[in-house]
């Protein structure tokens, strides 16, 4: 009978350190609390200090150092510095065994925890967690972690729903909370609202009065800057993403709509617009308005108009990329004459009028005050029949306004896209069950998916569609405000009677200009000679 011999072994299976060998085992802890109340703060100060006292009390243990991330959510490990580093130098050779209090602390998303513990296990570094005494290169360890990393997910999950909750209950009460550190022109007031900050709402109002004066947001960034103002951030230098941002937010004329983004995953903590996926609550006057109603209307319409023109807009003048050359169809652009003598003048022209070589624009050229004395002839010729122009206006907005049927094609091909998604999957899915012809698979896969993109590309054009035709009817609800108000004949040019008023004027060669009003009527008038 052969004679078999046991030979010891002499190395850590999982670490593959000599078992003979006085090495001290190389230990670091991590530490972290989620937020940054002095309560937490308290708590992350007691963990760091526990952990060093602890690890320099084993005389078998060589302390690394204490990780730690601060005022960082668990749920994911994408933005916790300490715990990355501590991951690499692990990795890198560093450390041999790390402490942490327990599987929450070290990270509530199960997959997260897992990838980590494996990676760290396959270069023979253990963890520890406290609270539930696991160590993970025992044999029942990764089963305890998957358990308790899975509790730990769900623990999340409820808090994440649990928070959501509480903000759409505090959404659906109407109240109101701004982001005040951030946020240009307004302070938590002592009842909790909103309360105008006086020096900074002044530079809101500048920010609109410069934009009806025609300036595009990205001039108003220029001017903002260069005068020294700092921006909600304190920041030196304005973008013209921040303008706009300012010039479309509705809380600037006291009312507020809510939950305009949410999150899609607890975990990612990803966050997507809302389009209707959860709802929206709308409060009108929530608070003091910085802006008057009417005047953002008036912005929101003539931003609106600016992206429809055609080729850029042009902000020098609030008559810029409004008049038309009704020879070539290029906008007019303003020109200096004699601009370095007395006889210096600003007229308009059309700007391709010397283009071609072979063919000039024959508009005429006109003075900024022939412009202002043509509106002002027209809008008093709009005005003799106030009345039946407010009731067309009426009639136009009801029109658009009414979007049941848009809703009705809506909501039917949300269910058709949704169909199509399920069908493809369920394609897919079956090919991974059972063996099919490939070729066949494709080329069903090609017809679900093309299918599916069309019905999305449809649905995408239909909400277009009515979001136009709802920014239409704000646009002439700014002009039936504009023209309710006014009484009688105008005397004197309005800057802003223009922009709210004035779509486009169309210059002809014979000298007629044409002016198109927001509510569709035309006008013309005949320039004088």
């Amino acid at each position: 009978m052969a004679k078999v011999t046991v030979i010891p072994a002499t190395r850590d299976f999982h670490t593959g350190v000599s078992k003979t060998s006085r090495r001290k085992r190389r230990v670091a802890a991590y530490a972290r609390v989620s937020t940054n109340s002095e309560e937490q703060v308290t708590s992350y100060e007691a963990q760091v200090d526990y952990y060093t006292k602890y690890i320099q009390s084993r005389p078998d243990w060589e302390f690394v150092k204490v990780y730690t991330d601060e005022g960082i959510t668990g749920t994911n490990t994408k933005h916790r510095d300490g715990f990355n580093e501590m991951i690499e130098d692990a990795l890198a050779g560093k450390i041999d065994l790390i402490i942490t209090k327990s599987v929450s602390r070290f990270a509530r998303n199960t997959v997260d925890s897992l990838i980590t513990v494996r990676k760290l296990k396959e270069k023979g570094i253990e963890v520890y967690f406290e609270k539930e005494n696991i160590y993970t290169l025992d044999s029942k360890g990764e089963l305890l972690i998957t358990i308790m990393s899975s509790l730990a997910q769900e623990e999340s999950r409820s808090i994440s729903e649990n928070i959501t909750w509480g903000k759409r209950k505090f959404f659906a009460d109407g109240k109101v909370y701004l982001p005040y550190k951030s946020f240009l022109g307004y302070e938590k007031g002592e009842d909790g609202l909103p309360k105008i900050v006086p020096e900074e709402a002044n530079i809101i109002r500048l920010i609109y009065s410069m934009f009806l004066d025609g300036k595009t947001p990205y001039a108003i960034a220029s001017i903002l800057t260069e005068s020294g103002i700092p921006t909600p951030r304190q920041k030196a230098v304005w973008k013209a993403s921040t303008i706009e941002s300012i010039l479309t937010n509705e809380k600037y004329k006291g009312a507020a709509l809510l939950q305009k983004t949410f999150t899609v995953d607890f975990l990612t903590k990803k966050m997507k617009t809302n389009e209707g996926e959860v709802p929206q609550y709308y409060i009108e006057d929530s608070h003091e308005p910085i802006i008057l109603p009417r005047e953002f209307e008036v912005v929101q319409a003539e931003m609106a108009r600016r992206k429809g023109v055609k080729g850029n807009y042009s902000g020098n003048t609030i008559f810029a990329s409004r008049i038309i050359c009704g020879d070539c169809g290029e906008f007019f652009g303003s020109k200096v004459w004699h601009s370095t003598d007395k006889y210096r003048k600003v007229i308009y022209r059309c700007n391709h009028k010397y283009a071609d070589k072979n063919r000039r624009c024959e508009t005429p050229h006109l003075t900024e005050q022939e412009i202002k004395d043509a509106f002002i002839a027209v809008f008093n010729t709009l005005m003799a029949d106030k009345d039946a122009v407010l009731d067309a206006c009426r009639v136009m907005q009801d029109t658009l306004t009414d979007t049941t049927e848009i809703d009705f094609k809506i909501a039917r091909l949300q269910e058709s896209q949704e169909d199509a998604v399920v069908l493809l999957k369920k394609h897919v899915e079956d090919n991974m069950r059972v063996s099919q012809d490939q070729e066949a698979f494709w080329k069903r896969y090609d017809e679900y998916e093309k299918r599916a993109n069309d019905l999305a590309a449809e649905l995408d054009e239909l909400k277009v569609i009515r979001i136009q035709r709802l920014q239409e009817a704000e646009i002439i609800g700014a002009f039936m405000f504009e023209i309710h108000e006014r009484e009688g004949v105008i005397e004197t040019f309005d800057e802003r009677l223009w922009s709210v008023c004035v779509e486009s004027v169309t210059v002809y060669k014979t000298g007629e200009m044409v002016f198109r009003f927001k509510n569709g009527m035309e006008i013309n008038h005949q320039k004088s000679k």
